[in-house]
C-alpha cells in the first residue's frame, strides 16, 4: 500500500530509535508494562512517532490490564488503517498509521462501551502532545 509519507529504510533508521524502528517498520512489539505510555494519564493527543499524525486522544484511553496503552477509538477513523495479521499462529487485526504506514499495534473486540473496541498500541509507536492549559 502506498502512503503519503514515504522514506527509505535508511531515513527511518536515522529518525527513529532502534525500538521505534523495530515496532513501526518491522511490525514488532515492546514487552508488556515497559512502554512509556501504558500507565500514562496526562490529557492530550497521542501522535504517530514516525510522522506526527494524530492517532488517539487521552479521553479514549482506558486501563485494559494488558500492559500496553489501550484506546476505545482513534481521533478519526481516517487516521488509521487495519489489516489482517496471521502471524504468531492466530488471526488478529493489525493497526497502521494511514499517513506513513507505521505499525501501531492491534485492535480487539473486547473493549468497553461505547465502541466495544480495544486499540492495543505500542508506546514506541507514539509521541504525546499534552493539552495546553
Amino acid at each position: 500500500m502506498s502512503y503519503p509519507v514515504q522514506k527509505t529504510d535508511e531515513e527511518w533508521r536515522e529518525e527513529l530509535t532502534d525500538l521505534q524502528y523495530h515496532v513501526t517498520r518491522e511490525r514488532g512489539t515492546e514487552r508488556a508494562f515497559t512502554g512509556i505510555y501504558w500507565d500514562h494519564h496526562e490529557g492530550g493527543v497521542y501522535r504517530c512517532v514516525a510522522c506526527g499524525n494524530p492517532l488517539f486522544r487521552s479521553d479514549e484511553k482506558f486501563e485494559s490490564g494488558s500492559g500496553w496503552p489501550s484506546f476505545t477509538s482513534p481521533v478519526d477513523e481516517e487516521n488509521v488503517d487495519t489489516a489482517t495479521d496471521q502471524s504468531l499462529g492466530m488471526v488478529r487485526t493489525e493497526v497502521h498509521c494511514n499517513r506513513c504506514g507505521a505499525h501501531l499495534g492491534h485492535v480487539f473486540e473486547d473493549g468497553p462501551k461505547p465502541t466495544g473496541l480495544r486499540y492495543c498500541i505500542n508506546s514506541a509507536a507514539l509521541d504525546f502532545e499534552p493539552t495546553e492549559e
